[in-house]
């Protein structure tokens, strides 16, 4: 029996033929939904990827300016007393003990060698040399960007040049301050400012009442003169009156 020509048989391939056809159409364009579905993640994962990427940088970019320390240049202790020379320091990171470091030394000239006397390694460590003995004593506290030292029973020969050097990792750059330590052996005299106020008062005195009598005589000095300006007028006037009254006379 051919089947070629028979109905029943078209319908069915054409309904084959249109299923295939179907089932390619929606198979080309599943690349072009996926591409649009991915697009659409990739739209939505941009600001987090951008947000990321920039507190990348901004972790990776060093802040201000580094490690800054502060001291004073010059101190001044009397000799026999204890005298505190502060340092602080300022870091980009919070300090660790495993990778905090300082180190103090004393230097007695320009040219002379550094010796270093107290360190922080982990933990405070005393290089007791013979020059302090025991007088040495950290009085900082490092969690607190704070690594002064207090040096007791200040002797003259403790004048000189001490180096605080500090270094906080992962900062790279090491901080340094210089503090010129003077000892003397007296207190100056404190400047008695009571005289300084009453010589101060009576010589302003004296000058405002030198000012205030130049004052008043040059106003009589001035009157003076105007009066003797207006008398000289009136003289005038007169003489004016009488020689024009003169010819009058002679006339008559």
């Amino acid at each position: 029996m051919c089947l070629g020509n028979n109905p029943v048989h078209l319908k069915k391939q054409s309904q084959t033929t249109a299923t295939k056809n179907s089932h390619n159409k929606h198979h080309n364009l599943r690349p072009t939904q996926r591409s649009l579905k991915m697009s659409k993640e990739l739209w939505v994962l941009w600001p987090t990827w951008w947000l990321t990427g920039l507190s990348l940088l901004v972790s990776l970019a060093p802040c201000g300016l580094g490690m800054e320390i502060t001291a004073q240049s010059t101190i001044s202790a009397l000799n026999g007393t204890s005298v505190r020379l502060s340092c602080t320091f300022n870091s980009c990171y919070k300090v660790e003990n495993k990778q905090f470091s300082l180190n103090w030394t004393y230097q007695g000239c320009e040219n002379c060698s550094e010796e270093l006397f107290l360190q922080f390694r982990m933990k405070i460590v005393h290089w007791r040399l013979d020059r302090f003995g025991n007088r040495v004593e950290f009085t900082g506290n490092p969690s607190k960007n704070d690594v002064s030292f207090t040096l007791h029973q200040v002797q003259l020969e403790d004048e000189g040049t001490y180096n605080c050097y500090v270094m906080n990792p992962p900062d790279r750059h090491r901080g340094h301050a210089r503090i010129l330590l003077r000892v003397i052996t007296e207190v100056p005299p404190e400047r008695d400012s009571t005289v300084a106020v009453i010589v101060g008062a009576s010589v302003g005195g004296f000058l405002a009442v030198v000012i205030l009598v130049l004052v008043i005589v040059k106003c009589v000095r001035r009157k003076k003169q105007q009066k003797l300006n207006t008398d000289d007028q009136k003289t005038e006037e007169e003489g004016k009156t009488d020689g024009e009254g003169n010819p009058e006379e002679g006339t008559k």
